[in-house]
């Protein structure tokens, strides 16, 4: 049975296979590991008591008493202060999920994993492996096109993408067990979510990107065919060359040019208007960088979900689910 870091006694001790009046799913394991369905009722009735109450005390009273997970999907995101555009001049292009989604669409599925709510990726959800990098905060800024070009607030935003070696933690040999770079946030009020993570690699065959699904709320995350959009960020070719330079990402820079000058040359965004999907980034190699993609999302259309898109290195199958 997985463990987990940092549990309070009232999270280690659960009575009679119930918690506050519900029965538990998994009543033989502890409250952080009832999966993400747990997480999102409990999220629901913590919103309801701030409701009731106020931000001022309630909002104090929900970080003592709420799982992580919980606590970091009420919080707002913060203005990461790009200066790039906050509305999309089209809807986002649809494009394949890759191998290695870990949404449910190949076998495994994270997203039934309690913890996977949170803005930090950078390690693994039992707090074990942490990751090495440029750090990266970048977020998306979600537009309701087919509801009037409104911000998307409380739609829920999957990202995962591969490390600084080109590995995606549950596939790539060597990283089967581990589950960083992987994480679900909810919009704001302004239409969006925040994450912290790192610069991915380059691996042999594809453009630098990083993957993402839109659900339109938390509640059906943890089902892929709810998605209705999925779709991958492009970086720029001037931020990704000061990034390849160091030791740590390490054959990037000659995979990199293996696929070309830009995001048109790659076999994934070549095929669509990768204009769209081009991430506006501000700093540099040494501090970090900061992000942002405005995602215009269209409800009226049917999104087509399609795997495949290059083999990282190593190779790897998913872990036992």
């Amino acid at each position: 049975m997985r463990t987990m870091r940092g549990k309070t006694e009232r999270e280690r001790t659960v009575t009679e296979g119930m918690y506050e009046g519900r029965p538990l799913a998994r009543p033989t394991e502890d409250l952080v590991d009832q999966g993400a369905a747990f997480d999102v009722t409990t999220l629901i009735s913590r919103r309801r008591v701030l409701s009731l109450v106020g931000l001022g005390v309630g909002a104090v009273a929900l970080a003592a008493c709420t799982p992580s997970s919980a606590a970091e999907a009420t919080a707002s995101s913060a203005d990461t202060g790009t200066g790039g555009t906050t509305t999309a001049s089209g809807e986002i292009p649809e494009e394949t999920n890759g191998p290695y989604p870990a949404d449910g669409s190949n076998g495994v599925n994270i997203l039934e994993e309690s913890g996977i709510v949170r803005s930090d990726i950078t390690s693994s959800l039992d707090g074990g492996t942490t990751v090495d990098g440029v750090p990266l905060t970048f977020s998306f800024t979600l537009t309701d096109m087919a509801g009037g070009n409104v911000p998307f607030e409380g739609a829920a935003v999957y990202v995962w993408h591969c490390d600084a070696q080109g590995r995606y933690s549950m596939y790539t040999q060597g990283v089967e067990d581990e589950t960083f770079l992987r994480g679900v946030q909810v919009a704001d009020a302004n239409g969006q979510v925040t994450f912290q993570t790192i610069v991915p690699g380059c691996y042999a065959g594809r453009w630098t990107h990083i993957h993402f699904e839109v659900y339109p709320d938390l509640a059906s995350v943890t089902d892929v065919s709810n998605a209705i959009a999925t779709s991958q960020v492009a970086f720029t070719a001037d931020m990704l060359a000061g990034v390849y330079a160091l030791d740590q990402y390490s054959g990037s820079a000659k995979n990199l040019a293996g696929v070309g000058t830009s995001p048109a040359d790659d076999m994934v965004f070549g095929e669509g208007d990768w204009s769209l999907e081009l991430g506006t980034f501000t700093g540099d190699a040494d501090s970090g960088y900061i992000g942002s993609l405005a995602v215009g999302v269209d409800t009226s259309t049917t999104p087509s979900l399609s795997g495949g898109g290059g083999q990282p290195p190593s190779g790897g199958q998913q872990r036992s689910s």
